[in-house]
């Protein structure tokens, strides 16, 4: 055998945790602005204001639109998920050891990855307070309607978290349960369930806050509301480690969130313990 048969794993390992991460590791990642190969320990994100047309007199100037200029700074942290895969429970077990290792990491760096960018979420100003109420028709409408408000653009960038009691909260609604409107439009969803219903794309997620009163935030946003920053995406690292006859994996990830715009995330407080009709 190739003294180098090691690294040959290595470079499989490393390349299926990135698939992995890719695919399954985190359910937001791909829904926000993404920021990559960022140098340093923090990234900032352009926001430009509106502009408004106006009238230029003949053999006048053009007039300016003056866009206001404003940054948001995004400071990353570095994140790790290691984990040993003994060389002779390879040989007992009837699973694959590496496989879980890949899974195991990959989808520990993608919740993380989430957990920052739903924390970002919930310091949005945009409240919908009715927490004693289920997630209802009217609240997604007055959501829809706060974008709309806000001038938030609909071109097909809106994206909607939802926990899993509202999630069957919303397949009560005709327009949303309706097959005419699931379907797999991005790859990331591939497998899961999702939705599209007024332009809004629809997940549910496990990992939305919950306080003590049982009152669950579930967020509406468009993409270019929420920043993601990455230093370094998600990479394994896989050494040979003698004293424990096993290969350590280390799974690493710098990366920090942003909420650019407030204005483009609206929360929506509801009863998770509300019974569904």
């Amino acid at each position: 055998m190739s003294t180098s048969i090691d690294q040959a794993f290595v470079v499989q390992y490393a390349s299926e945790v990135h698939s992995a991460y890719q695919q399954k590791g985190s359910r937001m990642r791909n829904t926000v602005r993404l920021q990559q190969g960022v140098v340093g320990s923090k990234c900032v994100f352009q926001k430009t204001g509106k502009g408004a047309a106006g009238k230029k007199t003949r053999h006048g100037n053009v007039p300016l639109m003056n866009l206001g200029h404003a940054t948001v700074a995004c400071t990353l942290s570095d994140w790790y998920a290691a984990e040993y895969i003994d060389r002779l429970d390879e040989l007992k077990n009837n699973q694959d050891e590496k496989q879980v290792a890949i899974d195991a990491g990959a989808w520990a760096l993608g919740r993380k990855v989430d957990e920052m960018l739903i924390a970002k979420l919930d310091g949005s100003a945009n409240i919908l307070p009715e927490a004693d109420t289920g997630l209802t028709r009217d609240k997604v409408l007055k959501a829809f309607g706060t974008l709309n408000a806000n001038d938030v653009p609909d071109d097909g960038h809106r994206f909607a978290v939802v926990g899993p009691h509202q999630w069957n909260e919303l397949l009560n609604i005709r327009e949303f349960k309706s097959s005419d409107y699931a379907g797999e439009q991005y790859p990331w969803l591939k497998g899961t369930e999702s939705r599209q219903w007024l332009g809004i794309t629809w997940m549910f997620h496990t990992g939305l806050p919950l306080d003590e009163s049982g009152a669950r935030k579930c967020f509406v946003y468009h993409r270019h509301a929420v920043g993601l920053a990455e230093g370094q995406e998600v990479k394994a690292f896989v050494d040979w480690v003698p004293e424990k006859a096993a290969h350590l994996v280390d799974h690493m990830l710098s990366a920090g969130a942003c909420l650019i715009d407030p204005e483009g995330a609206v929360a929506i407080l509801c009863d998770d313990d509300a019974v569904i009709a």
